[in-house]
């Protein structure tokens, strides 16, 4: 008997945050839901196959504001991972980032320089990331 009287308590205080929770009225100003954020990938599209063996001193300084503008989103928690896929058909560049809607994510793309300056393309999908590799860091015990 006494289980159970424990068990009722313990179901009865589990409930009390829901039963005396406030709803706001009808037209009250509530605090707005935080946005539903979504996973996309962006792919990088040079101007040609041979890019990255050719590009110009003006387009490698394109890319190093590429790099530094993509490198400041990722510290900020806003482009997930990135880096250059090493196709033999030729290189092209991916980014995942994490935005609102698919405008969010195409502005991300839109603002590199790169993207800006007109010498890459971007192609926007979006991407449910399904699983991420845990990274072990080594004790001084491991071998």
């Amino acid at each position: 008997m006494k289980i159970i009287r424990v068990f009722a308590a313990a179901l009865w205080l589990g409930l009390l945050p829901l039963l005396t929770a406030q709803v706001p009225a009808a037209g009250s100003s509530a605090v707005p839901a935080a946005p539903v954020m979504k996973s996309w990938l962006i792919r990088l599209i040079p101007p040609r196959p041979t890019f990255d063996k050719d590009a110009t001193a003006a387009e490698q300084a394109l890319m190093e504001q590429h790099f530094a503008y993509w490198t400041d989103l990722n510290a900020k928690g806003v482009c997930l991972f990135g880096g250059p896929v090493l196709d033999p058909r030729g290189v092209y560049g991916i980014l995942v980032v994490r935005a609102e809607s698919e405008d969010a994510a195409r502005a991300l793309g839109s603002g590199d320089p790169s993207v800006k300056a007109g010498v890459n393309k971007i192609d926007v999908a979006e991407m449910r990331i399904a699983f991420v590799p845990v990274l072990r860091v080594k004790s001084g015990t491991e071998k």
